[in-house]
């Protein structure tokens, strides 16, 4: 036999040829389409990349005016004091009154304790304006505080501040609770009686 008839072996056709790198560039398309929408929805590019608008009460300065100002009725308006002196800190106090005496018995013991109490805010007037709506949840939480106090407790100033510092903690973690927000700075006591 001769090899002068025989045709030279062609390469075999490889199959996919033109399809590799259409199916390589839609790959590439997918995976940038992804890390794009990963973008916009993780908020590092477009419209949500904007901060989300921050509903909590806002820090009141001296001298500005409240966004929210606490205006309630009758007996309400006496609850909040706002106080606008020159010295102290930057930002201005506002009081609310809670409107009756708190009467607890105290741990250990047969004495009484008989309170009038004040919270402190720094905050705009919406945190005024819970302290008023969410009054019977916190008169609560504070008689529970109070029932939780020994006599020997309330004995020393130190106990007093304690005592504050305890209350303080109680109404923000109500306020919490409530509203998303606590913002009470302090708790003052107005009139103090142990029998």
């Amino acid at each position: 036999m001769s090899t002068e008839n025989v045709p030279p072996e062609t390469p075999p056709k490889k199959k996919g040829g033109k399809l590799k790198p259409v199916l390589f560039s839609v790959l590439l398309l997918a995976a940038g389409g992804g890390g794009t929408y990963a973008a916009f929805a993780s908020g590092m590019l477009g419209a949500h990349g904007a901060q989300e608008e921050d509903n909590n009460p806002k820090l009141v300065r001296k001298g500005d005016e409240d966004p929210y100002p606490f205006a309630g009725g009758g007996e309400a308006k006496d609850k909040a004091p706002v106080v606008h002196g020159a010295g102290g800190g930057e930002y201005r106090t506002a009081y609310y009154n809670f409107t009756e005496e708190f009467t607890s018995n105290l741990a250990n013991g047969n004495a009484l304790v008989q309170v009038s109490i004040a919270a402190s805010t720094h905050y705009d007037g919406r945190v005024l304006m819970w302290l008023a709506e969410h009054e019977t949840a916190l008169r609560s939480r504070i008689l529970a505080e109070l029932a939780a106090t020994s006599e020997e407790d309330l004995a020393s100033i130190k106990g007093k501040e304690k005592l504050q510092q305890r209350l303080t903690k109680a109404l923000n973690e109500v306020l919490e609770q409530r509203e998303g927000f606590g913002g009470v700075d302090s708790v003052y006591f107005r009139s103090f009686i142990v029998q």
